[in-house]
């Protein structure tokens, strides 16, 4: 049987042609590898460069290879994070003519390090919370896209962070299977998966001493549990809001937030009966909304201002005409978010006289303005709108908190 290589790109073939295919992969010599840190894997893995790619090869039989492909493909044209598949290599055989297991090649994951790296050093428990809540969003998303993991651990995951985000990627697809919608048991076994194998791999770095004594590895593989069952019925619950009723679409944003997780997107679909919203969750570190809100905007706040200010602007976003993520026609976030500081942020700001303001900054009066806002909308159960906010504030709210910061008599 001849050599064959199945590829996404037809630049791919050429380039992987020159690697050492005759040799099973434990023996390929040094100058074909890439020295990168490798995850505890059931087969051989070995990193290589194609061209000025780095890229993964993993070597097993020939269906469960092709069978990871499509999936990985599959994966990646519904948006899934996974690593990118690029190619199948089967028809392998030595200088005998023995036979040679195939390879699946796939993009090396930039930025990325597999969990056991991530441990040389002893991990925080708050990070170490912030990993398991980034793979409890990776699970919800690829049940929400209808995909049955099977094997679900921090082995077959490759965690990355990028300015301040936590995200965890699907590396290892062998054992899954695409369905239209997942049941309810298809889902906690996954889950129920994820538990075991997360409290087993966490025992293991316990007994080699790379755990921070204060983990608990079951309390850990619970965990997952109960922020995937938070998360799942926060994003799963059916709600159609009647139109202009963003208050209602803020709420679950702020339990989103109490939940541990931001929002990466968020979709507003309108009809007739009302708008039907939809959100992706993300993890992120601290000091993430600073810099976001500051390279949109160039305005530069405290890390809880500037979170509060990005959901109301990516609230603003999620209504504009032009807002499409992912589409190159669309309006870019940056140009949006200018258009949101100039037409949004600053005449609201300017609504409130200078006198009455004292020592608060720009951003501080807006986010008390979107505070009270809420609050005002929670109590009348319909949004009543920033300019109504700012009236009832500037009478009500901003002249009790100018008595109170005036000097008493002695």
């Amino acid at each position: 049987m001849a050599l064959q290589i199945n590829a996404t790109n037809p630049e791919h073939p050429a380039l992987l042609l020159e690697l050492p295919w005759h040799l099973p992969l434990e023996d390929w010599p040094e100058e074909y590898l890439v020295p990168l840190p490798r995850g505890i894997s059931r087969h051989v893995v070995r990193y290589s460069r194609a061209g000025d790619e780095v890229i993964a090869v993993k070597e097993l039989a020939e269906r469960p290879a092709l069978r990871e492909y499509e999936l990985l493909r599959d994966l990646d044209r519904i948006g899934i994070p996974a690593v990118d598949p690029l190619a199948v290599v089967t028809g392998r055989t030595d200088d005998s003519g023995a036979p040679l297991e195939s390879v699946l090649v796939t993009r090396h994951l930039g930025g990325s390090m597999p969990y056991r790296s991530m441990f040389e050093t002893t991990m925080r428990p708050a990070t170490m919370h912030r990993l398991m809540d980034a793979l409890a969003v990776l699970l919800v998303r690829l049940h929400l896209a209808g995909f049955a993991w099977g094997d679900c651990s921090l082995s077959n995951t490759l965690f990355r962070r990028d300015a301040g985000a936590y995200a965890a990627y699907l590396v290892d697809a062998e054992t899954g299977d695409l369905h239209p919608q997942l049941s309810t048991g298809q889902r906690e076994y996954d889950l129920d998966l994820a538990r075991v194998n997360i409290s087993g791999e966490l025992l293991d770095l316990e007994a080699s001493g790379a755990l921070h004594p204060s983990v608990d590895p079951i309390e850990f593989g619970m965990e997952i549990c109960a922020r995937y069952r938070g998360l799942w019925d926060e994003l799963t619950r059916a709600s159609v809001y009647p139109a202009g009723k963003y208050h209602y679409i803020e709420r679950r944003i702020r339990r989103l937030n109490d939940l541990g997780f931001d929002v990466a997107e968020m979709q507003i679909e309108h009809a007739s009966n009302g708008d039907t919203v939809s959100f992706v969750p993300k993890v992120v570190d601290a000091g993430h909304h600073q810099r976001q809100l500051l390279r949109l905007t160039g305005l530069d706040t405290e890390e809880n201002q500037a979170r509060r200010l990005l959901n109301d602007l990516e609230s603003w976003m999620a209504t504009q005409d032009d807002y499409a993520p992912g589409d190159p026609l669309g309006a870019r976030p940056e140009v949006l978010a200018h258009r949101w500081v100039r037409e949004v942020f600053r005449p609201t700001v300017r609504a409130v006289p200078v006198a009455l303001r004292g020592a608060m900054d720009p951003a501080e009066i807006y986010h008390q303005l979107l505070e009270h806002r809420w609050y005002m909308s929670e109590h009348a159960q319909h949004d009543i709108g920033i300019e109504t906010a700012v009236e009832d504030y500037i009478a009500n709210i901003l002249p009790k908190a100018s008595r109170t910061l005036q000097p008493t008599a002695e």
